[in-house]
């Protein structure tokens, strides 16, 4: 199941709200247009720009691809083919930086092809442009698939320490209990059975 989105207030962090809606679209492919438009509400999107004749379910639909197509930027370890990635999402979507300032909003970075922008091609831009931020600073995909059995959600390792192969501590330590567990059985499977006496 994907993590909550973040609480209101949290909005323009491009990275995490690329996360979770690739999350929510790995969840429920089909998610409805109302559970994306929360969740980028969440993310500090306008109720006017999230309006079912702004926010429609052909841009809906559009948006679950784009998330799709991020997440193959997102489970992808080596640095050379997600840079590659990143440079291909970038030609598409004509990424070009200029400072927005739309609606509500303060002036903010956008590198889609203007205001005027679809949901995806915006989505697309703005989570490249987060992910290359991310690689460039880390030097390699700061981001992943929780590598627990069973788990498949995506997390970014950004913060301090080693490097994050979990999505959250509880998976990380289900997955070592369960390898502790494993090598008991192989260990008390070795020793030999003691005789009678």
């Amino acid at each position: 199941m994907p993590p909550p989105p973040p609480p209101p207030g949290h909005g323009f962090r491009p990275a995490q709200r690329l996360l979770d809606v690739a999350n929510a679209v790995r969840h429920d492919p089909r998610i409805p247009r109302t559970d994306l438009a929360r969740l980028l509400a969440a993310h500090g999107e306008t109720p006017a720009d999230l309006a079912p004749g702004v926010f429609t379910d052909a841009d809906a639909d559009a948006l679950r691809g784009a998330a799709r197509r991020m997440t193959a930027v997102l489970t992808e370890p080596d640095p050379d083919r997600a840079a590659a990635a990143l440079n291909d999402v970038f030609a598409e979507c004509g990424a070009r930086p200029r400072l927005s300032r739309h609606g509500d909003h303060p002036w903010h970075l956008h590198v889609d092809r203007g205001d005027d922008a679809g949901w995806a091609d915006w989505f697309l831009a703005s989570g490249a442009l987060a992910l290359a931020q991310i690689l460039t600073e880390y030097g390699q995909p700061a981001w992943g698939e929780c590598a627990a059995p069973d788990c498949t959600v995506l997390y970014l390792g950004t913060g301090p320490g080693s490097a994050r192969r979990y999505c959250s501590p509880a998976c990380a330590s289900r997955t070592r209990v369960a390898a502790h567990r494993r090598r008991r059985r192989a260990e008390q499977a070795e020793q030999p059975e003691q005789a009678d006496v």
